[in-house]
């Protein structure tokens, strides 16, 4: 069984008091994975202190038993697998729970892991790993509380270099540079490599279904679209910076009003806006206007909500990105007229009010390099095991082949 290294720069959140990780692998979704997943659900949501943090209360649902069985029946059992042994994890910076997310993951296929977390200090952090120190001391998870260990550390090329080179998989959440950088550290030579890049979302929003839509259900709406957009500052992938308006009947004003009328009341009563990212926010207004000819239009909302209207969409859109609730939008009548912009790097789409067969149909029957994930308003930060296209429980566990 390895060591864990030993540096003055490592800081071990959890590990094994021995310091020595086991590192033999369960088969997925294995009862102890799934019975420490929703203890780890249990205590979250029973401390006062995760409660103050929404993205924690999420994580914490995700975990319980209900949710962690659907996806043990939806995993299916044709193969006879198991984990490939040790992940290394490297969560991103500016995500506080996401690494959360990407240990259960890990956990969930078998491995043993060790998770970088951020090195800046998220609170949230330190609720999630005090609950998961609590679980592995206790007996009946000694098993689990062997395979893992979370560390934070300032970025070090030699100390990354060292649990990679340690791994059967490492999984990569970070902006292009970083995992360009990361990817010069090797890993052995049978290793599974799965990057989260940099990407880019948008959404689409039918006319007629915001006219048709009751007073509830457009309330429901604007907390969804707040929550994929504000809760973090639209600096998640997944968080849509273009809204693509469909219009067959010329009510597109109409409903546009209705919509951002909603959107600002759900926002005036719950984004807290900072002043310096008031600035920034307008700072990136001004270099809109300045570097973006097809800008034809502005209107505001407060300080809540900056929303730039265009004329036609070039096809780096995706180099313009929204902030602190600014948004770019375009005005068509059919979804297929903005797929000349879809390339790999675009990964979400929401939507209301269209049908499964227009979204999937403008991105396979226009055989679209982007888009992974089509989702309805209000669920674009819902991360799952399968992410950017990929099936993550699948990707890290390895085929048991008989004949």
């Amino acid at each position: 069984m390895p060591m864990l290294p030993v540096d003055p720069s490592l800081h071990y959140l959890v590990a094994p008091a021995d310091g020595e990780l086991s590192v033999r692998p369960l088969v997925p979704y294995s009862e102890a994975a799934c019975n420490f997943l929703q203890q780890l659900s249990v205590q979250l949501l029973a401390a006062p202190e995760a409660r103050q943090y929404p993205d924690v209360v999420s994580f914490a649902y995700w975990c319980r038993k209900a949710n962690i069985l659907k996806l043990k029946e939806a995993h299916g059992g044709g193969d006879v697998r198991l984990g490939l042994g040790l992940t290394f994890h490297i969560a991103p910076s500016n995500v506080p729970v996401n690494f959360a997310f990407s240990f259960a993951f890990g956990l969930l296929a078998g491995n043993a892991n060790v998770v970088r977390v951020p090195s800046r200090e998220f609170a949230q952090t330190d609720i999630i790993c005090a609950a998961l120190r609590r679980l592995c001391a206790m007996e009946q998870f000694a098993r689990i509380g062997a395979m893992t260990a979370f560390v934070r550390y300032a970025q070090n090329d030699a100390i990354t270099g060292a649990f990679s080179a340690m791994c059967n998989g490492r999984i990569i959440w970070g902006g292009d540079q970083a995992i360009n950088s990361i990817r010069r550290l090797p890993i052995p030579e049978r290793g599974i490599e799965i990057a989260f890049a940099d990407r880019y979302s948008f959404c689409a929003i039918d006319t007629d279904a915001i006219m048709r839509a009751t007073e509830s259900e457009l309330l429901t709406l604007a907390r969804g679209f707040y929550n994929d957009v504000y809760l973090m500052d639209q600096a998640a992938c997944s968080s849509p910076h273009l809204i693509v308006w469909l219009s067959r009947d010329g009510i597109t004003d109409a409903a546009k009003e209705r919509f951002w009328h909603a959107v600002h009341a759900e926002t005036a009563g719950r984004f807290a806006l900072q002043p310096v990212n008031a600035v920034d926010k307008y700072m990136l207004l001004c270099r809109s206007a300045i570097e973006f000819g097809n800008v034809t239009g502005f209107t505001r909302h407060d300080n809540y909500i900056y929303r730039l209207s265009l004329d036609q969409l070039p096809t780096d859109m995706d180099a313009f990105r929204g902030q602190f609730g600014l948004v770019y939008e375009f005005d068509t009548d059919h979804l297929d007229r903005v797929a000349h912009i879809v390339s790999t790097k675009y990964q979400t789409l929401t939507y209301f009010g269209l049908g499964r067969e227009a979204c999937l149909d403008f991105v396979v029957g226009n055989g679209l390099s982007g888009v992974d994930r089509i989702v309805p308003i209000g669920m674009a930060l819902d991360i799952g095991v399968i992410w950017d296209g990929y099936d993550i429980v699948r990707s890290l566990s390895r085929i048991i082949e008989f004949k």
